[in-house]
């Protein structure tokens, strides 16, 4: 990288920051008959992104730019808008090379995740030999013109990265922004926030994979604390460096639908897998199941697009060799989106653009049937004319399958659904049954999502709930 990375990471001897944003365009389903053949195109197909992290001095390489284009829908800057590179000196900002890729990333239909508003490492020089309340003003002040700059134009943003330490304490990283007092996180998303009401706002971190280690329950319990306070937050994103020594947790899928049942998106954010082959094409698929598992994990990006891009390019870890040729584990990533998603077919002619954010609060429903499980609405994305949603079926008592009815009202209609096996009694109605075994045990929850085309009509589906 023209501007490397500086980790210090536990269990991986290292680790990146950054979280890749895409594509203006937005993800339309795609039936599950028509198959995509790019990971954009296949993502799609459950309503989710799949991104890269671009580099701007790559850009001139036709190869590298070709894959990115033909390839991705979420492009995050690599280093070009990070501190050191946005705000070299002190309040004089510099916006060249994150313009450049925004600018590469618009021209192409992507969106953009932006990475990193405030961290403790790539500090400007001037910022790193600051302390106290004058390195908090310059953080705000920091956070505040660089999301301003951009306002409008990113998808999300990673605005606090790597805050807890590794290790089995819990505690926060030491650091010079933490010195600053314990608040200074929520005080960087409430600038955020302030700076651009349209992004969504992440933390963002590695080494959170694993449910039961002490640094991913620090993190949840912040999370869970911001949401029961109002601290504008409104996704986590997981970096996701995997190699022998640290490979996917079995508990992967379960940390990322317990951050999500917080009312967060999750995101996968800098994912690569060290290894080759089947071992590696394997522990991609495992990691792209877990995501398409969750329906509130909106996208996943890979941290380079080949493998002589990447900041550990001596493991091989990305979906693409040096060459630019597609890997064992582009197939398995490409045969895993393309299996988890829609099983119906949506307009294929609508290129609307969101005109509102997503509700983070799920709002219940009464179930009726049998009171062994509850169907819960959350509301998506909104487009001028479709809107997203996702029900979370919740067993009350141990359950050995469920399937839930879903009405919408005239003249709505469900164009795409993903996470499940719907049947079609009647044009407005669907019952939606598990793709796999519908076991749970009570307490347990598991989601499905769909799209309805609205015709004008804005009322939310009713639903109802049964299980055996």
């Amino acid at each position: 990288m023209t501007t490397p990375h500086q980790h210090h990471r536990a269990r991986l001897l290292g680790a990146v920051s950054g979280i890749a944003v895409a594509a203006l365009a937005v993800a339309l389903a795609v039936p599950a008959q028509a198959a995509g053949s790019t990971l954009q195109a296949a993502a799609s197909g459950s309503g989710r992104y799949f991104g890269t992290a671009i580099a701007a001095s790559r850009l001139s390489d036709g190869t590298y730019s070709g894959i990115a284009n033909r390839e991705f829908n979420m492009i995050t800057a690599e280093n070009e808008m990070k501190a050191d590179a946005t705000e070299p000196n002190q309040n004089q900002f510099n916006f060249t090379n994150g313009d450049r890729i925004l600018s590469w990333a618009q021209s192409n239909g992507k969106r953009v995740r932006g990475h990193a508003l405030a961290w403790y490492s790539q500090q400007p020089g001037w910022m790193q030999n600051m302390s106290g309340s004058s390195l908090r003003s310059a953080m705000l002040n920091h956070v505040t013109q660089v999301a301003g700059h951009y306002k409008g134009k990113i998808y999300a943003w990673d605005v606090v990265n790597e805050a807890f330490a590794d290790g089995s304490s819990g505690a926060r990283r030491d650091s010079n922004l933490q010195r600053t007092g314990n608040d200074w996180i929520e005080a960087a998303f409430k600038a955020a926030r302030s700076a651009d009401s349209g992004a969504k706002l992440c933390y963002n971190d590695y080494n959170t994979d694993n449910w039961s280690d002490a640094k991913t329950q620090a993190v949840y319990t912040m999370v869970k604390d911001f949401k029961s306070r109002g601290v504008p937050i409104d996704c986590v994103g997981f970096q996701s460096h995997f190699n022998s020594q640290s490979p996917v947790p079995s508990n992967y899928q379960t940390t990322l639908q317990n951050f999500a049942n917080l009312g967060v998106d999750v995101q996968i954010t800098e994912l690569d897998i060290e290894g080759s082959g089947s071992s590696q094409a394997s522990s991609y698929q495992r990691v792209v199941q877990a995501c398409l598992a969750v329906s509130r994990c909106t996208g996943i990006t890979v941290w380079g697009v080949r493998d002589s891009d990447s900041w550990r390019s001596s493991g091989t870890p990305l979906l693409f060799d040096g060459s630019g040729n597609k890997k064992a584990a582009y197939t398995s990533v490409l045969n895993a989106l393309n299996a988890g998603g829609s099983t119906t077919t949506p307009d294929p002619t609508s290129t609307s653009t969101p005109t509102s954010t997503p509700s983070p609060t799920p709002t219940s429903t009464t179930p009726s049937g049998n009171p062994s499980c509850t169907a819960t609405y959350s509301e998506g994305e909104k487009w001028s004319d479709r809107f997203n949603g996702t029900v979370t079926i919740r067993a009350n008592t141990n359950i050995s399958s469920w399937q839930a009815t879903v009405t919408v009202s005239y003249p709505q209609k469900i164009i795409a659904t993903w996470n499940g096996s719907p049947t079609w009694p009647s044009a407005n109605v669907m019952v939606m049954r598990p793709s796999n075994g519908g076991s749970l045990s009570a307490g347990q929850t598991t989601s499905f999502g769909f799209t309805v085309q609205h015709g004008g009509n804005w009322t939310w589906p009713s639903l109802s709930c049964s299980a055996s």
